[in-house]
């Protein structure tokens, strides 16, 4: 079997940016694109009203101001046409805000939709092989910094470029030379920063992954929190995790020291930039340009304009490569095959007889050592099957291929004669129900647990279901009765309590055939003692499959299989195997 991913392993993404996956996300953004073309035109407006200001002071400085005559008129026009300017650019950039997050948010909700269906789908190969952090941070976190990348900083960007390219092209209207000077100092700007940038983007990578990690530790934690405190390992976990967020500290603090080095090389460029326009400018002045006092004004506006946004650039650039790294293990969950899944025209399976069939079955976990190999089996319609043998021989494996939680790799599994591959899931795994080891519970009351797998049942249903399996023992300790909540996973019930309400809900369900794995190893023996009784009854003319160390509860089964070495080593009834004195007698005499 494959080995699950640690959470020490890093998933370590590519080290470019993989435009691609950008790509994928911005066709997100098509049904949106009415909405998106009017946020875009008022960018362009907003940003052509924000530049209009410094050409109106140029104009200003270099041919009002200078009149002796008739300037009132000029000057008041003017100064109405800044106080205009002045309130569209506070009003514009709130409605072009709002229709960007209507669709950035509209996005994330359609793709936040699409990995959790998606996840819904996956067969249980993709999640033993990740913990179960390392999913939920791509489902959580993720995505968070993916609608905050597109609510705010990709309009930011978009605002940012119209932003520098208007200015350069008012600039270049008043003076190409100055706008020359200028750029003469932006390029080696924007190239120093895209080096930190490239240098941060590795650095966000494995941050990415540290971060991971850490969040894959704390939610096992989390769930063998009881297994912890028993082991003393409370001490142990706490080092692990000060090593893990220690690790992923290092790491964030080498991005914050290379981004630090933003602002110094923003500031030298620019100042630089700023002190060879100044020597440039009054180089013309003193050769008898009498426009450059008002030029001069009007590019430091637009330079102050142009500033803010170069600077940006780089956050943007910044925040672009951890959304690439994002997306990258984003999209890996979305694109990972859904192997276990409906065949177009799959038949739909419905008032089957129960028959079972396992035809030279060979089966094994990923890319590991073969479980079962060359596997019959043939069990009648309402035949009662009992499984036995060694932890790891195979037995729990011999059920999930009926159930289709994993498919065969050679061979078939048939019920009444139709391949498991061949029907719907969903019909499939209406005809069976299985009750597992470790019962797992939702938070709700007890009513809700054992309606779950069949919501159109009636109150009074659940609990006549509950009544003939004794789980209205459960509900007799909570003072609302049926309507008494249950904390999440069944916090607060015994084991044996968890599972008779999980027996509840098998027993609601009625289906065809039943699957029992070690269904009552967490049930006093008082309690099975009952529930044996009861099952006589909701087992009769059911075909079921029982897996059970205690021989107590499948003595009564029309065959027991003993599974070993890959296959069925002794097959019998209880006295039969007993008689043949072999791996079943010894087995029977250690208990």
């Amino acid at each position: 079997m494959k080995r699950n991913t640690y959470y020490l392993d890093e998933e370590l993404n590519s080290d470019k940016v993989d435009i691609k996956y950008l790509r994928r996300l911005l066709v997100r953004i098509a049904p949106w694109k009415k909405l998106f073309l009017i946020a875009l035109g008022l960018l362009i407006v907003s940003s052509i009203v924000a530049l209009v200001p410094p050409a109106i002071i140029r104009y200003l400085v270099n041919d009002v101001l200078p009149q002796r005559e008739n300037i009132n008129t000029s000057l008041v026009m003017c100064m109405i046409g800044l106080g205009v300017l002045g309130v569209l650019s506070a009003v514009l950039p709130y409605f072009h805000k709002l229709i960007m997050g209507t669709i950035g948010h509209g996005v994330i909700a359609d793709l936040r939709r699409e990995i959790f269906l998606h996840l819904q789908e996956l067969p249980f190969e993709y999640y033993d092989t990740r913990p179960a952090g390392k999913i939920s941070i791509r489902v959580t976190e993720y995505i968070n910094e993916l609608a905050d990348f597109l609510t705010e900083h990709l309009l930011n960007f978009i605002v940012d470029i119209l932003k520098i390219f208007t200015a350069t092209v008012f600039m270049l209207c008043m003076s190409p030379l100055l706008t020359a000077v200028v750029y003469a100092a932006i390029i080696p700007l924007v190239l120093c920063i895209f080096l930190v940038k490239k240098q941060v983007r590795k650095l966000f990578r494995k941050h990415r992954a540290k971060n991971s990690n850490r969040n894959a530790f704390i939610v096992e934690s989390i769930m063998g929190e009881k297994v912890i405190k028993n082991s003393n390992r409370c001490a142990f976990n706490r080092t692990v995790y000060h090593d893990l967020q220690e690790d992923s500290a290092a790491c964030w603090m080498k991005i914050v020291r290379r981004n630090e080095l933003n602002a110094p090389i923003s500031e030298f460029f620019w100042n630089a930039g700023i002190l060879a326009m100044y020597t440039v400018a009054l180089a013309l002045t003193f050769a008898g340009d009498l426009t450059m006092p008002g030029t001069v004004i009007a590019f430091l506006l637009y330079a102050s304009v142009c500033a803010e946004p170069l600077l940006q650039l780089g956050a943007v650039l910044q925040q672009f490569s951890q959304v690439s790294a994002n997306l990258e293990r984003i999209y890996e969950t979305i694109d990972a095959p859904v192997s276990i899944r409906d065949k177009e025209h799959a038949s739909v399976l419905e008032h089957i007889e129960g028959r079972v069939d396992y035809n030279d079955v060979t089966f094994c976990y990923e890319e590991g050592v073969n479980v079962l190999e060359h596997f019959d089996l043939h069990v009648k319609a309402g035949e009662k099957i009992a499984l036995v043998g060694p932890t790891g021989a195979g037995k729990t494996t011999v059920i999930n291929l009926l159930t289709r939680f994993y498919d065969v790799k050679e061979g078939s599994v048939m019920v009444d004669g139709l391949d498991v591959r061949d029907v719907t899931l969903h019909s499939l795994r209406k005809e069976i129900g299985v009750l597992m080891q470790e019962p797992f519970l939702f938070k709700g009351t007890i009513l809700e647990n054992i309606r779950y797998g069949t919501p159109e049942a009636t109150d009074e249903e659940c609990i006549a279901a509950a009544k003939k399996i004794y789980a209205d023992r459960v509900a007799a300790r909570f003072p609302e009765g049926f309507e008494g909540h249950i904390e999440a996973r069944g916090e607060g019930l015994s084991a044996g309590e968890k599972q008779l309400i999980s027996f509840a809900r098998i027993v609601l369900k009625d289906p065809r055939i039943i699957i029992l794995d070690e269904a009552t190893s967490a049930i006093d023996s008082e309690t099975e003692l009952l529930i044996q009784g009861a099952l006589d009854k909701i087992l009769a003319g059911k075909t079921a499959f029982i897996v059970a160390h205690r021989l107590s509860t499948i003595r009564k089964a029309d065959r027991i299989l003993y599974i070993a070495e890959k296959g069925i080593a002794e097959e019998g009834t209880h006295e039969e195997l007993l008689a043949q004195r072999g791996l079943y007698y010894r087995l029977n005499m250690r208990k």
